[in-house]
């Protein structure tokens, strides 16, 4: 039965082409969501043990097969128009503090940058790394921006919690830079 169950989830998670909730797979295979879990994880293992052409992402509470990311120039020659997306650094910045801070609203991403942010906001909804996750409950509001199922899958992390965490030190350094800009602003403005 547990062999068939995993070809049950390989099939499933084959044929989504996206990720697949965990308590999808439990109501499919007829089981509790913690028998699912422990079923992927296994197929996960296999895919990784035998080094094969295909994963299986853990995605927050998701799972979704993909390709393994040294196989796609295989891939992209194959379909030849897939366009790996490069990020500039204006683009990275701007991903990073949604990835930190999310939700943010534009507003917020700009106060931190220092210059407004629209048009690369705009971008990232486009690549499908960020998305609107509400609005904020203040005047005017604001559309409340945080990272997608794309964006973990594009770093190669499971979720959120997994980013690298940010030096303490260099917390207070972006914040002495952000405030000392503040002045310099208020400065000219005078």
């Amino acid at each position: 039965m547990e062999r068939q169950n995993e070809c049950i989830v390989e099939a499933l998670l084959f044929a989504a082409g996206e990720p697949v909730s965990a308590e999808h797979i439990a109501k499919v295979l007829e089981v509790e969501t913690q028998e699912a879990v422990e079923t992927v994880e296994h197929l996960k293992e296999v895919y990784d043990r035998e080094h094969r052409g295909m994963q299986i992402l853990r995605l927050e509470k998701s799972y979704q097969m993909t390709t393994r990311p040294q196989y796609y120039p295989n891939v992209q020659k194959m379909y030849r128009s897939g366009q790996r997306i490069t990020l500039s650094e204006t683009q990275l910045e701007t991903l990073a503090i949604v990835a930190y801070k999310q939700p943010v609203t534009k507003q917020e991403i700009a106060d931190i940058r220092g210059v407004q942010s629209d048009a690369v906001v705009n971008r990232l909804v486009e690549y499908n790394l960020i998305t609107e996750k509400g609005r904020k409950k203040t005047p005017g509001r604001p559309v409340l921006f945080g990272t997608t199922d794309e964006f973990l899958r594009n770093f190669g992390i499971e979720t959120i919690k997994d980013l690298p965490h940010l030096d303490p030190a260099n917390q207070e350094q972006l914040e002495q830079l952000r405030l000392e800009q503040l002045n310099t602003e208020e400065e000219k403005e005078q």
